[in-house]
């Protein structure tokens, strides 16, 4: 299976698998069940500042330090960014990283989180909260937002022209 379809479905789920039941015990103890959505984005926002911007950090401070090595030239041709990325060879070692296909990913995703926001603020105005509620309605809004999800996955998958790679 390719790397980001496991990334964004296998990975993904094992990162936040507990931060869902974390949510749901919250959601069922607090009255607005705002704990509950703040437990969800701030625990994201923790895996991509910190768990994304503290090893780059790390990664370009040890490559500014070092400099360009035959080390930093070897990975570059191993990545495939050294010759790509003729440019970079002027540099006295830098921290390279190869985006791939992650721009227009990041980019669906931003808008089907917009989406998700719009819709808990929708459900705000005319269900008088975010969660829960009649049963019927609490159903069709999990379906809806598990419904981002797959387009999401979907969208990946599509991307990566494929869940199965062959190199």
């Amino acid at each position: 299976i390719k790397a980001p379809v496991v990334a964004v479905t296998l990975v993904a789920l094992g990162t936040s698998l507990p931060d869902t039941f974390a949510s749901m015990i919250s959601a069922s103890q607090d009255p607005t069940a705002d704990n509950s959505i703040g437990n969800v984005t701030g625990s994201n926002s923790v895996n991509v500042f910190l768990g994304l911007g503290l090893p780059w950090m790390i990664g370009a401070i040890y490559w500014k330090i070092n400099g360009a090595t035959p080390e930093w030239e070897k990975r570059g041709k191993e990545m495939g960014w050294w010759d790509a990325q003729s440019h970079l060879q002027e540099y006295d070692g830098a921290f390279v990283v190869v985006g791939g296909s992650l721009g227009p990913s990041v980019g669906v995703f931003c808008g089907l989180a917009t989406t998700c926001i719009i819709s808990l603020v929708l459900r705000r105005k005319f269900l008088g909260g975010e969660l829960g509620g009649e049963r019927l309605k609490a159903r069709l809004s999990a379906a809806f937002l598990l419904c981002l999800w797959i387009i999401y996955i979907g969208f990946v998958i599509y991307n990566e022209k494929g869940i199965i790679g062959f190199e």
